[in-house]
C-alpha cells in the first residue's frame, strides 16, 4: 500500500459521499487535521450547506486555501469501472467521484500546509481555508455566504488559491487567473392566442421577436482583450405553443446566457439587450440572473510565486489562462484577493470513471508546498 500521505487523506475523502450541498463528515475530517496545527475553526451553516473557514494566526496578510467537499451525482453507478464512492487505485490513477473536482487539490493543499507548518517557525503570512459543499450546487449558501460574512467584518483574503482542476495535459501546465462573468436571461415575449386559421384575431409572438432575436444573436457585444475572448450571446432554451399544430402560441419563452470578457458589465449588457427589445415594441418580461462577474488577476507576487514553484517543481512553464465556466474564484476575487486557480488534469472531471493520477496528487502537494515557501522567502 502506497505511503502517500495525500493519496491516503483522498481515499478518506472519497468513500463520503458528498453528494451537492452535502458534506457528509469531510470537513469535520479536515477541521481534525488543521486543529492539529493549532488553526482556529469556524464553521458557517447556511441553510443546506456547510462551510468550513479555519485560520492560523491574526493580523498577517492571510494566503488562503480554497476549494469544495460535494461533488455530482455519479449517475448510475454501474456505469462506472469501480464504484464511484469506492476509492480505487488501479494502473496509476485513484477512481471515484471527486477524485480531480477537488478533493484530490484538498488532500494536496493540507498535507502541503503539514509539511510547511513542520519546517516553519513562523510563517510571515496568516495560513486560511475556506471550505464549502455548495460549489456544484446552486451557490447560494456557499463560499458567496462566507464571503459576505469576511466581508461584514473585514476579514481580509490577500492572495487565494483555488484548487479547482485547471490543467489540461499535464499538472501545472495552466493556471486560471481569471474567469468570463456569466449573465443568464429568462425572457417571455407576450403575444395573444388564437386558431392559426385567423391570424388577424391574434398576436404570434414568435414572429414578432424572430427579428429582435435574429438582432441579439448577431450584435458584437466587445472585442475582448489580451487575457479574455470577446463576450458571446448564446440562447440555451426555447419554446413557446400548446402542442397543438392550430393554435398560435400566447407566450415565447427564450433563456440565454452572456459569457462576458472584462471589457463589458452586467450593467451595459442587460441595457444594451433592453435597448433592442424595446427597438422592436416587443411586450415582455425579463429576468436577469447575475451567476458571476468576469474578474482577474493580471499579476502580482501570488502569480509570480505559482509560475516559478510550478517551473521548479514540474520543470516547465505554466500557461495563464481564464477559458472555461465560472467557479468560486468570483466571490473571492472582487475583495481585492490575488487569485489563482491550480489543480490536476481535468479530463474525467463530471465524467463516469472520474480519476487522478497519483503521481500528480504527490506532485501537486510538492507544488502547493513550493508556493508557501516562495511566498515565504519574498516577503
Amino acid at each position: 500500500m502506497s505511503t502517500s500521505k495525500t493519496l491516503q487523506l483522498a481515499k478518506s475523502l472519497l468513500e463520503r459521499p458528498s453528494i451537492t450541498p452535502a458534506d457528509e463528515g469531510c470537513q469535520e475530517l479536515i477541521g481534525s487535521r488543521l486543529k492539529a496545527l493549532e488553526f482556529e475553526l469556524e464553521t458557517m451553516v447556511f441553510e443546506d450547506t456547510t462551510n468550513l473557514w479555519a485560520r492560523l494566526g491574526t493580523g498577517k496578510p492571510v494566503l488562503c486555501f480554497a476549494g469544495h467537499t460535494d461533488v455530482v451525482p455519479p449517475g448510475d453507478p454501474n456505469d462506472w469501472q469501480f464504484p464511484p464512492f469506492q476509492p480505487t487505485e488501479h494502473e496509476g490513477y485513484l477512481y471515484g467521484r471527486g477524485a480531480a473536482d477537488m478533493k484530490g487539490s484538498l488532500a494536496a493543499m493540507i498535507v502541503a500546509v503539514e509539511r510547511y507548518l513542520a519546517d516553519v517557525e513562523e510563517p510571515p503570512f496568516d495560513i486560511a481555508f475556506l471550505i464549502t459543499s455548495d460549489e456544484e450546487g446552486p451557490f447560494i449558501n456557499g463560499t458567496k455566504r462566507v464571503m459576505e460574512t469576511l466581508e461584514a467584518r473585514n476579514e481580509k483574503i490577500t492572495w487565494c488559491i483555488v484548487g479547482e482542476p485547471s490543467s489540461t495535459e499535464q499538472l501545472g501546465d495552466v493556471v486560471k487567473n481569471g474567469r468570463r462573468g456569466s449573465l443568464s436571461g429568462s425572457l417571455s415575449v407576450i403575444g395573444v392566442q388564437g386558431h392559426v386559421a385567423y391570424p388577424h384575431l391574434a398576436e404570434n409572438p414568435v414572429h414578432k421577436a424572430a427579428s429582435a432575436l435574429a438582432e441579439l444573436t448577431q450584435t458584437h457585444w466587445d472585442d475582448g482583450n489580451d487575457y479574455f475572448p470577446p463576450t458571446t450571446f448564446q440562447v440555451s432554451n426555447i419554446n413557446a405553443g400548446t402542442g397543438a399544430g392550430n393554435v398560435i402560441p400566447g407566450r415565447l419563452d427564450i433563456e440565454f446566457n452572456f459569457r462576458f470578457s472584462t471589457e463589458s458589465t452586467a450593467t451595459q449588457l442587460q441595457r444594451r439587450v433592453e435597448t433592442i427589445l424595446d427597438n422592436h415594441q416587443l411586450n415582455y418580461r425579463l429576468n436577469w440572473k447575475l451567476n458571476g462577474p468576469a474578474f482577474l488577476t493580471e499579476s502580482g507576487h501570488l502569480i509570480d510565486t505559482v509560475q516559478q514553484a510550478i517551473a521548479q517543481t514540474c520543470g516547465y512553464p505554466t500557461q495563464l489562462s481564464t477559458a472555461g465556466g465560472t467557479s468560486d474564484g468570483r466571490f473571492i476575487a472582487p475583495t481585492g484577493a490575488e487569485l489563482v486557480e491550480l489543480g490536476p488534469v481535468n479530463a474525467t472531471i463530471h465524467k463516469v470513471n472520474e480519476c487522478v493520477r497519483i503521481a500528480d496528487l504527490d506532485k501537486l502537494t510538492d507544488v502547493y508546498e513550493a508556493v508557501l515557501k516562495g511566498m515565504d522567502k519574498s516577503l
